[in-house]
């Protein structure tokens, strides 16, 4: 069993606890999306809906369905992207063959590759030893701001390789770690010393959010922001573009978070020797790199320069050359993920025993829900364009809307992925809102770049509630975080977040993409 089995359930369904009021809430609304999602269903078949074609009305009545399961969780979230493409076969919206081939996108396979090299990274404990080593440095030393900013850094950076839950529920006991030693041996105001707990949680989740926005395997909204961007409008992002907009866009973000934190809340604590004792026992008791430590950098840093390689050629202007177009043709981001996964399961701990980085029963714990989720949003953003009914709802959006700029529409969408974000996973918001910026900006004749990426990149700018993000929810857990607190930050940095991404999306989007 590895740590994260053991602390905070499984990777897939973090041991969030929930508030009595909030566990009356969450089964009200399961239970009305469970009685409603039918009758929706039903109903729009029923109802007219103007010159639609069938296929088009009928797949209309399917996603609405879809989306009232996804925003009251009434159903596993994967359950219900699997349902959407269920019943456009039985209400012959689209053959068998056509409604699941997204499942099968290289996409998925990017997925696969980067959730086995976390894996890897994670039982292994890689994540824990990068953050211990940073936190123990003697440039950190024993000022409650320096170990805020690089508490916070670490998460981040972390955020940008493996998924945003787990890396919350790992940093969680080292910050309430350091907090509990402050509370033992300090000269610090007990009203100094709680409002310095509650940004180290706050800074665990948000962090951990604003961290998966650097590249495009730092959250899953993401790939699916990339991969409908190629598959609905023609537009391919790489994994190096990316990260020219992802990065600055996290460090902005980062920065902000850090500042704002220090002066609220770290300014006036002083850590305790002991504080800095403990956190250098851990690194200690890690030992020195383990075999199965190095063999996970080795093939992680494979990968990712396999990932960035086609960009550097670009910036050195090398990409029209004969190699740089065979190695496009022969490792693809998915296969360059592949590679790096499957070396792990060739790398030996001990050859003797047959002792390998990573085996099979550890690899079957990757989140296969958000795989097939992501799957079943593709299908129905796929299937939304071929019925004609994105273009109809872009068309709406497009009578609607009083201003046809790519500014106007990127932060239109940016603001509705945020909102919706707040109440259903960023995953299944990414997925109903980023087809629809896609059709309403094609309707409106500007380039969907822009409000795509707005969209996708607003999904994970949901800080408000615990059942905004799984980080969330687990620093909630941690019972240091009032809910009031966490509204009133995360509605701060929600504005924060809508404010940077429409800013950088609109300056740097046309220079990079």
């Amino acid at each position: 069993m590895d740590r994260l089995t053991e602390s905070a359930g499984t990777e897939n369904e973090p041991a969030a606890l929930y508030s009595p009021t909030e566990e009356v809430f969450n089964r009200w609304r399961q239970t009305l999306g469970l009685v409603l999602a039918p009758v929706v269903l039903v109903g729009m078949l029923m109802v007219p809906l103007g010159s639609l074609p069938v296929p088009a009305h009928r797949l209309a009545a399917i996603l609405a369905t879809v989306v009232l399961l996804w925003v009251c969780e009434a159903l596993p979230v994967a359950v219900t992207a699997l349902l959407g493409p269920t019943l456009a076969v039985i209400l012959r919206v689209m053959p068998v063959k056509e409604a699941f081939a997204p499942f099968a996108d290289p996409i998925i396979f990017l997925f696969i590759g980067s959730f086995i090299l976390a894996k890897a990274m994670y039982v292994h404990g890689l994540d824990r030893r990068i953050a211990f080593t940073a936190l123990s440095s003697r440039l950190v030393g024993a000022s409650a701001g320096r170990v805020l900013v690089v508490y916070g850094a670490v998460t981040t950076v972390l955020s940008m390789w493996i998924s945003n839950t787990a890396t919350a529920a790992m940093m969680l006991p080292i910050g309430v770690s350091v907090v509990s030693q402050l509370s033992r041996d300090s000269r610090t105001s007990p009203a100094a010393l709680r409002q310095f707990a509650l940004i180290m949680m706050l800074m665990t989740a948000f962090g951990a959010s604003l961290g998966g926005m650097a590249t495009p395997i730092g959250t899953p909204p993401n790939l699916i922001g990339i991969g409908m961007l190629r598959n609905l409008a023609g537009a391919k992002i790489s994994f190096f573009q990316w990260m020219l907009l992802g990065v600055p866009l996290s460090l902005l973000l980062y920065a902000a978070l850090a500042v704002w934190f220090w002066a609220i809340g770290a300014r006036h604590v002083e850590l305790s020797a002991g504080s800095v004792r403990d956190v250098r026992n851990e690194l200690q008791r890690l030992g020195p790199l383990s075999t199965g430590q190095r063999n996970v950098l080795i093939a992680f840093s494979l990968t990712v320069a396999l990932w960035v390689l086609p960009g550097v050629l670009a910036v050195t202007s090398w990409d029209g050359s004969a190699f740089a177009k065979a190695y496009s043709a022969a490792v693809p981001e998915s296969v360059a993920a592949l590679v790096g996964g499957l070396l792990l399961f060739v790398m030996p701990i001990d050859w003797q025993s047959r002792q390998f980085t990573m085996t099979w029963d550890r690899a079957v714990k990757i989140d296969w829900g958000t795989i097939l989720l992501f799957g079943g949003g593709m299908a129905m953003g796929s299937m939304a364009f071929s019925t004609g009914l994105a273009g109809a709802m872009g068309n709406a959006i497009t009578d609607w809307f009083p201003s046809h700029t790519p500014l106007a529409y990127t932060a239109l969408f940016t603001g509705f992925a945020i909102l919706l974000s707040e109440t259903t996973s960023n995953t299944a918001a990414a997925s109903m809102v980023v087809p629809i910026a896609i059709a309403a900006s094609l309707a409106a004749g500007i380039r969907p770049i822009e409000p795509a990426l707005g969209a996708t990149l607003g999904a994970s700018v949901g800080f408000m509630l615990p059942i905004s993000t799984p980080p969330n929810a687990i620093v909630y857990s941690s019972g240091l975080v009032p809910i009031t607190s966490m509204i009133k930050y995360g509605f701060l940095l929600d504005v924060i977040g809508f404010v940077v991404v429409v800013a950088v999306v609109s300056i740097l989007g046309p220079l990079v993409f």
